[in-house]
């Protein structure tokens, strides 16, 4: 028996791993964060599977439910939205279950980044503006922010940020952010990133607050950064004419040509 943490994506069913999916269709046992994961991903459950929506559910509640799977010898697909590596609760439940000695596995998803740059068909990393991604949020209910992880701190590091579950405090993110990256700095507010009602807003800094409108209230990404301009950036040498590639030498006299002819 294993419970399997699985990313099930940030929203478009399609967008989960054949990992994910076939651990969900040999598993009798689902539990699914229902506010987030969208229901069309549990067709891929065995027909007579036990589908648990933990929405309403502590953590007390979904970890009874899988030391019940586990008595019983079943295996749990416990479904998360986008990826388990950022804000999925994915520690505390992991910690519980090491305490029971339950088996568990850990497969990865799309995260909601990756989707909302791909809305906007962006690279969030462009030569000369942007080579780091820093994923943040503002403080919340759930959780507070530690010692040194300010939203000014990072933007003065001109990285491309992705800012996530601070939708709300968006005084906040623009008076931290704006001295270090300026008010015309570009900003895109991706909502419900690959789901049908997605809404992408791209404005700047400083028009940020009176660009969002009353819909997003929620379940929104906020990217800022020079990089979202999408102009003005170098290209890479990757793929530059006079670049020796280790693996693609340029040249017979490149120190890597013989691996490119399977030389020992």
């Amino acid at each position: 028996m294993t419970v399997h943490f699985i990313g099930a994506g940030p929203g478009a069913p399609d967008l989960i791993t054949l990992r994910g999916r076939d651990l969900i269709a040999s598993s009798p046992v689902c539990l699914y964060a229902g506010s987030l994961v969208p229901e069309e991903i549990l067709a891929h459950c065995p027909t007579d599977a036990r589908i648990i929506n933990t929405a309403p559910m502590d953590l007390d509640a979904i970890i009874a439910e899988c030391k019940s799977a586990h008595v019983a010898g079943l295996d749990v697909a416990r479904l998360h939205s986008g990826d388990l590596s950022v804000w999925s609760a994915l520690g505390e439940q992991l910690r519980r279950l090491r305490a029971e000695d339950i088996p568990f596995s850990v497969t990865p998803g799309v995260p909601s980044f990756a989707a909302a740059a791909a809305a906007l068909e962006t690279e969030l990393t462009l030569p000369g503006l942007a080579q780091s991604v820093i994923l943040t949020r503002t403080p919340g209910r759930a959780s507070s922010m530690p010692k040194g992880e300010t939203l000014r701190n990072f933007a003065a590091t001109g990285a491309t940020l992705a800012i996530h579950l601070s939708i709300g405090n968006l005084d906040q993110v623009i008076a931290d952010l704006t001295p270090g990256y300026g008010s015309s700095c570009p900003v895109a507010v991706v909502y419900r990133a690959s789901w049908p009602d997605q809404q992408v807003i791209r404005t700047t800094l400083g028009d940020l607050k009176t660009s969002v409108t009353e819909n997003i209230t929620r379940t929104a990404l906020i990217l800022v950064g020079p990089a979202l301009a999408g102009e003005g950036f170098e290209e890479s040498c990757l793929y530059a004419t006079e670049y020796d590639r280790r693996y693609r030498p340029q040249t017979a006299d490149s120190p890597w040509s013989s691996w490119s002819h399977g030389d020992d």
